[in-house]
């Protein structure tokens, strides 16, 4: 028990808090640094920065045979980067696929997945992969003094902390990734448009991100897609280092086809097509007849969509699918790299570019001075063989007579411990006669170079000139055209669900006991269909199936359903009452039907009324909308369609009085109790004796029958001169036979 408790006391206690504290602070660091976020020097992360080493290190080089992409994983997991296999392959085929890379680093033969499915790649024993070229412009330098080594996880190899990049790759390929509490997606961009940018940089230190964006448009993704993010919106994630870009589609006319040619970065053609289909089953696509890929190897990328005729608006209907589908696209923008600094950090261009011209700049300067000792050491050779030479015979007897002949070289002719060395390791088939002038040429190439780039390490000047000149010479060697065109485009709008249904006429029609259905035509005798025992025909409204069937209860609130899914009236209908909450009492009186747009009259038998757009009655909710206020005892009146001509309202009373006066005096209103259009005496409105019975609202030359039961008087525009007043007026009283008013409507004829 003594020795248990004494093992116990030997080890540190730490409170649980501050150990779990630490432990995940330390965690955290290491998905930042070494995991997640790609080097600002290299543009790289760690496992792909090991992967491209390690074939660098296989001799795969873009001029080598392919090799087994299995041999390459495992160097790379036993060498440098102890963790799964299956993750290390899947970044090295995303470094090989040029549908998800701008300028791929890896050059693969045979299954790398494809764009339907990136990761549909086949198993590393199948697949061979080699260096791309462009991987030379991160690799060329690395043997240059150029970069610090550090041990690999055991200890037994070095790796480079990271690689000499002739290009600012971080922009080039871009790169994504999520750590802890941060994550960063940069998008790619076009090697010339960076290039230059730089070279900008270089000219005009104070330049400002505007001036770069003058030479760096935007990102360029591997597709073809049109970039429709606006200028400014742009210059604003560069400033800032976030924001969004909007890719869309590319498409043409063949016939009456659309061919979409190109689709936005990472989106699967499968895809776009499964869910344009899903529309079409789900009959929200009508104008869509037909739709198929007829993608291959000379066209990567050929979806058609067939019209259902040649009347369908194309553009209406392309700026539906880019609302609707993954046609059109956004990506998160966040410019979150890991400094030359070492710290995690958001840069806009003119910082990002800044630090890595600075990373740049010291790369250059190592690798200079590293060849400066080169040569220095060098010409220090020479000169001790060059002495050796003019004295060969008497180095030969040094060398044949002593048994140390290094010191006896370096006291005989004042070498040093370096030079002799040198003379020692002569080969006998270079004491040639001619040996010498070579000697002296080389100390002459050298000592050009020497003066060269000591006057480079001494100038800043040359040295900008020097880092230009490279730039330059490798934006000839890998640059391309941009692929992403960015053209500015209007917002996609998805159609609204009665846009997209069969505009077909139908006529809706309400019983008294509030069943509803629809008829398809318009020449429907609503009176004389079938109804249920107890029950008649209350209203009738002509409209169309794309539009919404809207209905008024006696409450003055209005609900609306789309006309499509109203039920057939070869039967009995439906009751509303299954598709809405009616209030107490409550019961429907009339139906509507129209454009969204069309104005309507309504009013309550108290002789209130207001002019409203039909979009204004469309709603929802089960419990409707209050549109018409109705005091106690009053309800509306059967709404009035405005026509375009219309100028006029004629209303009248129980008691036959009649009033016409201008359509403009009424207000129009989104809801609420309206302006008074028809006087009555408030004792007898009161009573319920006399309440405003019907209106109508014409146009020059319409004709209003008045129906006193089932009688009708017809009256012309000159007959209603005679009852012309204002608004809010008691109005004529009517010729007798015709004062009990039961109806106003348009005459037809």
């Amino acid at each position: 028990m003594t020795e248990l408790t004494q093992s116990f006391t030997d080890h540190e206690q730490v409170p649980l808090r501050d150990y779990a504290e630490r432990a995940y602070l330390d965690y955290s660091m290491y998905v930042v640094l070494d995991r997640a976020l790609p080097n600002i020097g290299d543009g790289l992360k760690p496992v792909q920065r090991r992967i491209v080493y390690a074939m660098s290190e296989l001799g795969l080089s873009a001029a080598s045979k392919h090799k087994k992409s299995a041999r390459t994983v495992g160097d790379v997991l036993g060498k440098f980067h102890p963790h799964g296999d299956s993750a290390c392959y899947e970044a090295m085929v995303l470094m090989a696929q040029p549908f998800s890379y701008r300028y791929p680093l890896i050059d693969g033969q045979g299954n790398f997945g494809s764009p339907d499915d990136p990761k549909s790649f086949a198993a590393m024993r199948y697949t061979e992969s080699r260096l791309a070229p462009y991987a030379k412009a991160l690799l060329s330098e690395l043997g240059m003094g150029t970069v610090d080594f550090q041990p690999n996880f055991d200890g037994t190899l070095k790796e480079p902390v990271i690689l000499p990049a002739r290009l600012p790759n971080v922009l080039l390929n871009g790169g994504t990734g999520i750590a802890v509490g941060m994550a960063t997606d940069i998008p790619p961009h076009n090697l010339n448009e960076v290039v230059t940018a730089c070279i900008r940089l270089l000219d005009e230190p104070k330049a400002t991100v505007e001036q770069l964006c003058e030479h760096v448009k935007g990102p360029d993704y591997p597709t073809d897609a049109e970039i429709i993010t606006p200028r400014d919106d742009l210059l604003k994630i560069y400033e800032t280092g976030n924001g969004s870009v909007k890719a869309r589609a590319v498409y043409t006319r063949e016939d009456t086809d659309i061919i979409i040619t190109a689709l936005p970065h990472q989106v699967s053609p499968a895809k776009v097509l499964e869910q344009i289909a899903q529309q079409m089953r789900d009959k929200k696509l009508p104008m869509v007849e037909d739709l198929r890929d007829e993608s291959d190897h000379e066209n990567p990328t050929r979806l058609v969509i067939t019209p259902r005729s040649n009347r369908v608006d194309i553009e209406q209907l392309m700026n539906h699918l880019f609302a609707t589908t993954d046609l059109e696209r956004n990506y998160r923008v966040n410019l979150n790299i890991i400094g030359i600094n070492g710290k995690p950090q958001v840069l806009n261009l003119r910082e990002l570019l800044k630090q890595w011209l600075k990373f740049r700049t010291d790369t250059v300067t190592r690798r200079l001075e590293f060849r400066l000792d080169q040569v220095v050491d060098r010409l220090h050779i020479l000169e001790g063989l060059l002495v050796a030479y003019l004295n060969i015979d008497e180095v030969i007897r040094i060398i044949r007579t002593e048994d140390e002949p290094k010191p006896a070289l370096m006291a005989a002719f004042g070498l040093t411990a370096t030079q002799a060395e040198a003379i020692l390791e002569l080969k006998l088939r270079n004491l040639a006669k001619l040996e010498e002038m070579k000697i002296r040429g080389e100390q002459e190439a050298l000592e050009e170079e020497r003066q060269y780039l000591e006057l480079t390490l001494g100038s800043k000047a040359r040295m900008k000139t020097l880092i230009k000149n490279e730039l330059a010479e490798d934006a000839e060697k890998y640059g391309d055209e941009r692929r992403s065109r960015i053209v500015e485009r209007e917002a996609a709008q998805a159609l609204k669900e009665e846009d997209l249904m069969s505009s077909e006429p139908v006529t809706v029609i309400l019983s008294q006991a509030g069943w509803v259905r629809a008829a398809k035509g318009h020449d429907i005798d609503a009176g004389a269909l079938n109804y249920k025992a107890g029950d008649e025909f209350q209203d009738a409204a002509r409209g169309r199936s794309n539009q919404q069937a809207v209905f008024l209860d006696s409450a003055g609130r209005a609900y609306a359903l789309p006309a499509h899914t109203l039920p057939s009236a070869r039967g009995l209908g439906e009751p509303l009452t299954s598709r809405f909450n009616l209030s107490e009492g409550a019961r429907f009186t009339y139906a509507l039907a129209g454009d969204a747009d069309q104005k309507v009259l309504l009013a309550s038998t108290f002789g209130y009324g207001f002019i409203t757009a039909t979009e204004n009655l469309h709603s929802r909710m089960k419990a409707g909308k209050a549109m018409l206020t109705v005091r106690d005892g009053a309800e509306p009146v059967r709404p009035a369609v405005l026509t375009k001509d219309a100028d006029t309202i004629v209303c009248a009373t129980s008691d036959g009085y009649l009033l016409a006066f201008p359509l403009s005096e009424l207000p129009e209103l989104a809801k609420g109790k309206g302006n008074k259009m028809i006087q009555v005496p408030p004792k007898r409105l009161k009573a319920g004796e006399e309440h405003m019975v019907g209106m109508v609202v014409i146009g020059e030359g319409q004709d209003v029958l008045v129906w006193a039961g089932k009688q009708y008087l017809r009256m012309s525009s000159k007959d209603l001169e005679h009852y012309r007043s204002d608004r809010a007026k008691r109005g004529r009283k009517l010729p007798k036979g015709y004062q009990r008013v039961t109806m106003l409507e348009v005459s037809s004829e």
